[in-house]
C-alpha cells in the first residue's frame, strides 16, 4: 500500500463524480487474442483522412504501412495483423454511419510476431525529421481526442516551448488505462517524456497525476532520476485532465480564449502518447494497438486490455465474458464525454480509451424540470461560461447569439454542467447540437 504526501493542485470550479475505478484499477494489462477480421477506418483521427496505399487482395504484414497521411493534419495507418486486404470501402463506424475503411482478414497461420526492428536514433534527428517520424508512426493523442501528435510538435516560428506537460490525471470515471500504464510501465512513461521534452527544447517536463493514484506517482518518481521531470500530485476533480485545466493546475497559468497551449509556451501530451512514442523509437513499432479499459455494471468480467486497432468491439466484449442481460447501452470513452456505440461490430480506434457497459439504472433519463436559476452549472463550468443561458438559447435555436455573445465555441463539452444540474436539464446535449449546427450550416 502506497502512502504519499502530495501537494494538491487544481483549477477553479469543476465537479466530483464518483470515481468507479475500483473495478479495474488493480487489474494488470492483458492481451486479447487475435481475431479473424479487422476494420481500420481511414479517418479515425482529427484532420484529413489517411489515403490507402494497399489494394484489395494484397497480403500485408503486422506493422506495415497501409495508408499514408492525407495532409499535414493527418496520420499514417498500419496493419495491426498479418493477413490479406479483403475490402477498401464504406464500413460501419461507432456512430452507425458508414465511413471509408480498410478491412484485413488475419492469416490464421501467422504467428503475428513482428520481426525485430533496430531502435531509431531520435537524438540524431532534426526537429523536422522527428515530426515526420511521429506522423509516419501514426501516433495521436491517446486520451480520446485523437489529435495528431506531430502537429503539436510543429511549433510556429517565433514561438518556443518552455514546459512539457504530461496528462496522467485520467479524471473520467471508470477508466484506468493511463493508471495501469504508469504502474506497469513507468520507465516507458519517463523515457517517452524525455524524448519529447528534448526534441521540443522544453526546459522542464511535468507529469500531472491525480492523487487517487499514489502508486503511480511513487513509481514514476522512482524512475525520474536526474532528468528535469517533476511528478505532480493533483486534486481529484473533473475535468482535471482537460488541457487548459491541467495547465492551470500545474503552472497556475491560463490559456486565453481562442489561444492554444503553445501560445503560452506549453505543450500537453497524454501518458499513452509518450509511451507510444517511446515504443516507436525503441522498437520501431508504429501505433497498431492500444490499452483499453472494459468496465461498467453491464460487463461480466472487467479488464484492462491491449487491443489491436480495428478489432470489432463485439470481440472485445466477448473476451470479457460478454454483456449482462441488464445492459442497455455501451459507450466508447468515459461516461462524461464518451460516445454511445451504435453497432458492436464497429472497431476499436486509436482514440478508444474505454468500452463501458451500463444498465438501465445508469442510463435511465431522469425527469427534466424547469431551470430554477440556482447557478450550480456556473459553479461547475471550468471555463466560466453561462451554461444555463446557453441551454435556453439552444432550445430557441439562437445559435448565432450563443456563438457571438456567450462564447459557445469555448465550451469543450465536458458535461460538468449537466452533471451538476438539479433539474436534469441536458445542457451539454443542447450545446453540442448548437455547435454541430454551426459547423454544418453556420448556425442559420
Amino acid at each position: 500500500m502506497f502512502s504519499i504526501s502530495l501537494i494538491s493542485k487544481s483549477f477553479d470550479h469543476g465537479v466530483h463524480p464518483n470515481h468507479h475505478k475500483d473495478q479495474t484499477a488493480d487489474l494488470p494489462i492483458q492481451r486479447v487474442p487475435f481475431v479473424a477480421r479487422y476494420v481500420l477506418p481511414l479517418g479515425q483521427h482529427i484532420g484529413a483522412p489517411a489515403r490507402a496505399v494497399v489494394s484489395v487482395g494484397e497480403r500485408v504484414v503486422r506493422g506495415q504501412l497501409i495508408a499514408e497521411p492525407g495532409a499535414f493534419v493527418s496520420t499514417a495507418l498500419h496493419a495491426p495483423v498479418s493477413g490479406t486486404v479483403r475490402d477498401i470501402g464504406p464500413h460501419r463506424y461507432i456512430d452507425g454511419n458508414f465511413k471509408p475503411a480498410i478491412e484485413i482478414e488475419a492469416d490464421p497461420y501467422a504467428t503475428q510476431q513482428r520481426p525485430p526492428q533496430p531502435a531509431i536514433d531520435w537524438q540524431a534527428l532534426t526537429t523536422e525529421e522527428f515530426i515526420a517520424q511521429v506522423q509516419q508512426a501514426g501516433i495521436v493523442g491517446m486520451g480520446g481526442a485523437a489529435f495528431p501528435s506531430h502537429v503539436k510538435y510543429a511549433i510556429p516560428e517565433g514561438q518556443s516551448i518552455e514546459n512539457l506537460l504530461i496528462n496522467g490525471a485520467e479524471c473520467e470515471p471508470y477508466l484506468t488505462t493511463d493508471h495501469r500504464l504508469m504502474v506497469e510501465r513507468p520507465a516507458a512513461v519517463i523515457h517517452g517524456t524525455e524524448i519529447v521534452r528534448q526534441k521540443l527544447g522544453a526546459r522542464r517536463a511535468t507529469i500531472g497525476v491525480e492523487k487517487n493514484k499514489p502508486e503511480a506517482i511513487a513509481l514514476l518518481r522512482q524512475h525520474v532520476g536526474d532528468r528535469p521531470i517533476e511528478v505532480l500530485g493533483l486534486e481529484v476533480k473533473y475535468p482535471q485532465g482537460a488541457e487548459k485545466m491541467l495547465i492551470k493546475a500545474a503552472y497556475d497559468r491560463e490559456v486565453p480564449a481562442g489561444a492554444l497551449p503553445r501560445d503560452i509556451g506549453v505543450a500537453v501530451n497524454n501518458v499513452g502518447t509518450v509511451v507510444a512514442i517511446f515504443d516507436y523509437f525503441d522498437t520501431g513499432m508504429p501505433l497498431i494497438e492500444r490499452v483499453v479499459t472494459v468496465a461498467g455494471p453491464g460487463i461480466a468480467e472487467p479488464a484492462n486490455l491491449i487491443v489491436p486497432l480495428g478489432t470489432p468491439i463485439r470481440e472485445v466484449l466477448r473476451f470479457c465474458g460478454g454483456l449482462k442481460g441488464s445492459t442497455r447501452e455501451v459507450i466508447m470513452g468515459g461516461p462524461m464525454m464518451g460516445t454511445p456505440i451504435a453497432d458492436l461490430d464497429a472497431p476499436v480506434l486509436k482514440g478508444t480509451s474505454g468500452i463501458l457497459a451500463f444498465t438501465a439504472s445508469e442510463t435511465a433519463r431522469p425527469r427534466e424540470y424547469p431551470c430554477i436559476r440556482c447557478g450550480r452549472c456556473l459553479e461547475a463550468c471550468p471555463y466560466f461560461l453561462n451554461p444555463s443561458r446557453l441551454a435556453r438559447l439552444g432550445r430557441a435555436r439562437l445559435y448565432e447569439q450563443m456563438r457571438d455573445d456567450y462564447h459557445l465555441m469555448d465550451c469543450v463539452e465536458c458535461g460538468a454542467c449537466t452533471f451538476a444540474c438539479p433539474s436534469a436539464i441536458p445542457i451539454v446535449q443542447l450545446i453540442r447540437t448548437a455547435k454541430d449546427d454551426i459547423r454544418q450550416h453556420g448556425g442559420k
